[in-house]
């Protein structure tokens, strides 16, 4: 039996930790380094390297180094946060067979499930040398605002990694969990998680053990990222007016740029002003090369990125309406992630909270603790009970009528695990089979949300439009992954399945991309 783990699988950055002798431990590589970059360097034939080695490489081969795949997990090719990854990423992004997203690396195309497996492989084998033990199963977070889609497609990263996901946690779930919170009394906690890549924000009320998240709202295309690209386009935009160049379509001078927005983010949180430096930043067809330097004060900095720190909060708002609370009966807040660090951020938290967030524990490491926590609970037998999870459904889920619109089935912020069902009449006369297309999101008109599968039922009985009745159940189990049937009550007919991400991978091209006794 090999030790299950607690791996928080980030945008910018990952972490991995474990529950030894009681108490929960996050592991460092050789170097005592406790998060890795989330980055996969690409070379030739099957070679790949991560983490921080992957990084050094993104300066001089940013085609080959792919960053920010978890952007990429779940989603259709032809998606709108596709399109904007492929305007800022310096590698390939194209379309695969199925409409989903592939990554075009040294001739080769990858998934994005595929990406995010070499990471949690290197989280593994982290975690391994340093228990000298096996990691082979682990609770993996993922944003609470991810779709099944995008669940699903972890899972599969999880699989070709070889580790057998005992959970999908979400992330401000796991982070409270972290906390703790064992006062003895009731209260209400606001887990404000602003990663790299993703934002989330969960009320969640807790009572000693009992964790019951009463709404959540998130952005999945927003968080450090974001912030840095936004520097990134001020930088570009005053080296075109120094140097009179038009370079706003050279990819390698954006990513050049992004790692200098992104010092000088780091820079900023604890200085006033920082002198960004780019030595041969663009050289020209004529050989000449052009340096890049800028001075960046605190003030100039935030109103770049005042318009994303906005964001969060009308983000907060939703979900504290769904609550039916206002900011002032939260509790507590909880900063998670790494973008909490930054002074702008943490003061507009407490101003619109009214109250001093907390942030007694390492941001960038607290979701992984949470998810130990839980790995531990799930395979501890004597310990199943010490927490109880309550968690929901970040978006509601419902099926495509006449018309195109959806009919919700599951609205959203509905405690997981759940079932539900709604019964529909044949539309057209003599009508013998009907296609269920099982759409999650919030707008009434079908094309405005995720298409998460479809299939057909049938061998219904011919009869006028509206007189055969045909229920469709929808359950989600502990991992927000959804499962559909749908049976014809008058003749029992059935058809049951688990949605496949229209998206996702087929089991044999996980199978085929499973890693093994590949040496990376």
């Amino acid at each position: 039996m090999g030790v299950a783990v607690g791996i928080d699988l980030g945008t910018s950055n990952s972490c991995v930790a474990a529950v030894r002798d009681g108490e929960p431990v996050v592991f460092a590589d050789a170097e005592g380094r406790r998060t890795q970059p989330s980055v996969v360097a690409f070379g030739y034939g099957k070679s790949a390297v991560v983490g921080h080695r992957a990084r050094r490489q993104l300066l001089y081969a940013p085609e080959n180094t792919v960053v920010s795949a978890k952007r990429l997990v779940g989603r259709r090719a032809d998606s709108e946060e596709v399109r904007r990854m492929k305007a800022q990423s310096a590698f390939g992004i194209t379309e695969g067979e199925n409409g989903d997203v592939r990554i075009r690396v040294q001739g080769r195309l990858i998934s994005a499930p595929e990406v995010s497996a070499h990471v949690l492989m290197h989280m593994k084998k982290i975690a391994e040398a340093a228990l000298d033990e096996e990691v082979d199963k682990a609770v993996i977070t993922v944003p609470a605002y991810f779709n099944d889609a995008q669940r699903q497609a972890t899972r599969d990263a999880a699989s070709i990694a070889g580790l057998e996901c005992l959970r999908i946690l979400n992330e401000p779930t796991a982070a409270a969990l972290a906390y703790g919170f064992r006062q003895g009394k009731r209260q209400h906690v606001a887990v404000y998680d602003l990663g790299g890549g993703t934002f989330d924000i969960s009320i969640l009320r807790i009572d000693d053990d009992f964790f019951e998240v009463v709404a959540t709202a998130g952005d999945t295309f927003l968080g450090g990222d974001d912030f840095d690209y936004a520097a990134a386009d001020e930088f570009l935009n005053e080296f075109c007016r120094q140097t009179g160049l038009n370079l706003v379509d050279n990819r390698t001078v954006r990513m050049k740029l992004r790692e200098a927005a992104e010092r000088a983010k780091i820079a900023l949180s604890t200085g006033d002003e920082v002198e960004v430096q780019v030595p041969a930043l663009y050289r020209g067809p004529d050989g000449k090369e052009h340096d890049f330097t800028a001075i960046v004060d605190r003030f100039t900095y935030a109103q770049w990125v005042m318009p994303l720190v906005q964001r969060t909060f009308d983000v907060c708002d939703d979900a504290l309406k769904a609550a039916g609370m206002t900011p002032r009966q939260v509790d507590h807040v909880l900063l998670v992630g790494g973008m909490t660090r930054f002074p702008l951020v943490r003061d507009a938290v407490q101003q619109f909270f009214g109250k001093s967030p907390n942030a007694s524990l390492n941001p960038d490491e607290v979701v992984a603790v949470g998810a130990a926590i839980q790995a531990h609970s799930l395979t501890n037998v004597e310990e199943a009970a010490s927490s109880v999870l309550l968690d929901v459904t970040p978006q509601s889920l419902g099926v495509r009528t006449v018309g195109g619109f959806v009919e919700v089935v599951i609205p959203r912020n509905t405690a997981i695990p759940t079932d539900s069902s709604k019964v529909f009449h044949t539309a057209f006369d003599n009508q013998t089979e009907v296609r269920i297309a099982v759409f999650q999101g919030e707008s009434r008109m079908a094309e405005d949300n995720e298409l998460l599968g479809e299939f057909v039922l049938e061998g219904l009985t011919p009869k006028p439009r509206g007189q055969v009745k045909v229920r469709v159940t929808f359950e989600i189990d502990n991992d927000g992954i959804v499962h559909v049937r749908a049976l014809d009550d008058s003749l029992g007919i059935e058809k049951s399945i688990r949605i496949e991400a229209k998206s996702g991978l087929a089991p044999e091209e996980i199978k085929a991309a499973r890693f093994d006794d590949v040496d990376f």
